[in-house]
């Protein structure tokens, strides 16, 4: 089960009156241009390209039964008793002011909620996500598709290894993930009321393709969205790309003799063109644009470790921090020193394990997976691991790849899993780090001092750390940007996780923009970084030189030579304007809004008339109260995109902040027109009827805001405030009771409800 990141990244869509900066009008001096943004690609790959699973068993026969009994093979599907491991029996889960009861009806999975003062709920489950499959922690959760399109997330999940329901808290209180109690609220959990579809969306936290096969969730002007898949298994085209032009070759009975299968081979991908196959769903990623396909180039719509800028999601030595997947697979030395990818250990058809030479092992825990390569560890075992052969202190994983639950989830739930950065247990570094070492497992009685000398007695002195790791750890003892490019840029060495965490460090702790006082030395640096050829480097480190001296007349002509010279052009400026983004937003939300507009002002550079930065434009200066600016933005990205319903919102919005009603509610009229489910229309619509004293249409556009958004507590507060104005306090008390829930926090919620429930009797 993902906890979702979401994609509360780079230009994003505002909710309400979120902002962001810069100035469409603004003109730079005179200097070299950028070579103008090729037109964005379009995809060759489409849902009709792909055949099912079901294709490939007539000639694929020992693979497909393989996969079928795998854990992609039974990753999901249809609710039903052979997918369905939660306890469906109608025994409610209960919480301190809800019960909710999952049960059958009918042959219809389905949740009861019943929460005192509110109607009834049912929601019906239309997809199963996951089967509990995973050793060191397995789940499954539940999807259910609602009146706009979406099929989302509902937040109670069942924990085959703790045999309990729970739900993630991590978006309101925070615990993690939390076996549901009689002691917790309903609104503790994250997903309350369902907010999370499958399929990348950017108007919502998503959780991606990842949980299916072909998931694509799209909006349709005048409709909403459509959300398709071909299964919620992980199907063999998952992998393999599409299989139509396969297939018909192969009914047809011959194979073209140059060759041309109708399918790429797998077999003969380098490590990180395979790994790319399982980064699809097994690594943090960030969004460059939506309707990735299976078969497309994978970096062309997603940047994989983009993620750390802003965030922390590994240790300096790769190992998991928060919450993360097995993309920390880049910092083990197996990959950086040898050929190491995924299929290396793991068996993609039936889920096995394998050596190097392809021979089945007994389980995950043989450690033939690590002797086909080190050899010499199999001669004896004992002399190695010190430990007596054959029993679990002696394998390889146990202390190289110890199981490591993720701290996001918190400790109540098992969600461990193997550690892919391959680490020899350093047992005070560890517990330095919050982990609890390999060691320590066994051996809790001895102190990690203790455990350390004893590494070091048998084994000797360890391994150094790479030198990025040791400047990442290092990196406090920075006391300027000089020091710290020094401990953090390693343009020398082949670290690409690594790399990417420190340059990302220096990005956001020490760069400041047009700064005519960056050293020489670091400006070196960074160029060095530029000419990486991983493309995510290779971005963050132009976006860096491009926002502290791209003014300059050497760093802008290698800039534009970066772009000239690049036959990846759309994936590098995508990620480029990703970073710029990155520190524009960082700069509006800290008031800083010179350093936010100049952030998008380059950014534009990069894709003059891009529709989503004239967007984050006209959200800064809504934010500013300079409405004028707001709405030539709003409107210039409409221009350039003009189905976008959060756009024609915030055009709304600044167009009331001008004193236009009339033309505000034109642009939420727009914005319905388009998605008939927009809340955040229907909600700006009810404060135009309030405002001009209209209570009934305010009243009636704030419930159809809460219907089309259920979790959005300040449409709750406006109607419940409406139907007292209204005189109508019994009507009211309801809905203040969803404006306590969802913002608990806001006295003038808790006051409103404490003086209905004394007028109403509640």
């Amino acid at each position: 089960m993902k906890l979702s990141r979401g994609n509360a990244r780079l230009l994003g869509p505002a909710l309400l009156l979120a902002a962001c900066g810069g100035d469409p009008s603004g003109t730079a001096e005179e200097r070299l241009a950028f070579p103008g943004a090729p037109p964005p690609t379009v995809s060759t790959v489409t849902a009709a390209d792909f055949v099912g699973a079901e294709a490939c068993a007539g000639c694929h026969t020992a693979q497909y039964r393989d996969w079928s009994e795998s854990t992609h093979g039974k990753a999901g599907g249809s609710p039903g008793p052979d997918v369905v491991i939660a306890p469906f029996t109608g025994s409610p889960i209960r919480f301190e002011d809800a019960t909710v009861t999952p049960r059958i009806r009918g042959g219809s999975y389905e949740f009861v909620v019943q929460q005192a003062g509110h109607p009834e709920a049912t929601y019906r489950v239309d997809g199963v996500i996951g089967g509990g499959h995973m050793i060191g922690g397995g789940t499954q959760g539940f999807l259910t598709r609602l009146p706009d399109g979406t099929e989302r997330f509902l937040p109670w999940d069942w924990s085959r290894g703790a045999a309990a329901w729970f739900c993630n808290t991590g978006s309101r209180t925070n615990e993690g993930w939390v076996p549901i109690t009689s002691g917790m609220l309903l609104r503790d959990c994250g997903d309350w009321p369902p907010i999370r579809p499958i399929g990348t969306v950017a108007r919502f936290a998503n959780c991606q393709e990842c949980h299916g096969s072909q998931i694509a969730t799209d909006f349709e002007a005048g409709v909403g969205y459509a959300t398709s898949y071909t299964t919620l298994q992980v199907n063999c085209e998952s992998c393999h790309g599409p299989g139509r032009e396969h297939v018909a070759l192969a009914q047809g009975g011959t194979f073209p003799a140059d060759g041309d299968i109708g399918m790429p081979s797998l077999a003969y991908l380098d490590k990180d063109e395979s790994l790319a196959v399982c980064f699809q769903c097994h690594a943090l990623k960030d969004v460059l644009k939506e309707g990735y396909l299976p078969g497309d180039p994978l970096e062309s719509y997603y940047a994989l470790k983009f993620p750390v800028l802003g965030d922390q999601p590994y240790f300096a030595d790769g190992r998991i921090r928060s919450f993360a997947y097995q993309a920390n697979h880049m910092a083990s030395a197996c990959y950086l020193e040898g050929p190491m990818d995924c299929v290396s250990c793991h068996e993609p058809h039936a889920q096995g394990y394998w050596d190097i030479n392809r021979k089945p092992l007994s389980s995950p825990f043989d450690d033939g997976q690590c002797t086909s390569c080190h050899a010499s560890k199999a001669v004896d075992v004992e002399a190695h691991t010190f430990h007596d052969a054959g029993t679990e202190a002696s394998t390889c994983v146990t202390c190289h790849m110890p199981y490591l639950q993720h701290p996001e989830v918190g400790s109540d739930v098992p969600f461990a899993r193997s550690d892919h950065t391959i680490a020899m247990p350093r047992p005070v570094f560890d517990t330095d780090l919050g982990l609890v070492d390999a060691c320590s497992r066994c051996h809790a009685d001895r102190s990690p001092l203790q455990l350390q000398s004893e590494v070091r007695a048998r084994w000797g002195d360890p391994k150094p750390h790479r030198p990025g790791v040791e400047g990442l750890v290092g990196e406090l003892r920075a006391k300027n940007v000089t020091e710290a490019a020094a401990l953090l840029l390693h343009p020398e060495e082949h670290d690409p996780l690594v790399q990417f965490q420190g340059l990302s460090r220096l990005v956001s702790g020490y760069l400041r923009p047009d700064d005519a006082n960056l050293p020489v030395q670091v400006r070196t640096q960074l160029s060095a970084m530029a000419a990486n050829e991983d493309l995510d480097i290779r971005a963050l480190a132009l976006a860096a030189l491009h926002f502290t001296s791209g003014n300059e007349p050497s760093v802008r002509r290698e800039l534009v030579a970066a772009l000239e010279q690049t036959q990846e052009d759309e994936a590098l400026r995508g990620r480029w304007i990703l970073a710029l983004g990155f520190l524009a937003d960082r700069a509006r939300d800290a008031g800083e809004t010179p350093v936010a507009k100049l952030g998008y002002k380059k950014a534009l550079e990069l894709r003059p008339g891009d529709p989503a930065i004239l967007r984050a434009i006209g959200q800064m200066h809504s934010r500013d109260g300079t409405y004028e600016e707001a709405v030539v933005a709003f409107r210039l990205s409409l221009a350039a995109e003009p189905e976008q319903p959060l756009t024609w919102v915030n055009l709304g919005i600044a167009l009331a902040g001008l004193g236009d009603p009339g033309g505000a509610r034109q642009a939420y009229e727009e914005s319905l027109k388009l998605n008939p489910h927009e809340a955040l229309a229907f909600f700006n619509l009810g404060n135009l009827h309030r405002q001009a004293d209209r209570l009934p249409e305010a009243a009636d556009a704030y419930a159809q805001a809460v219907a089309a958004d259920p979790g959005l507590g300040l449409a709750f507060f406006e109607l419940a405030r409406t139907y007292i104005l209204l005189n109508r306090p019994a009507d009211a008390l309801p809905f203040a009771r969803r404006a306590v829930e969802f913002r608990p926090g806001h006295a003038g919620s808790r006051q409103m409800l404490a003086d209905l429930e004394r007028t109403v009797g509640g």
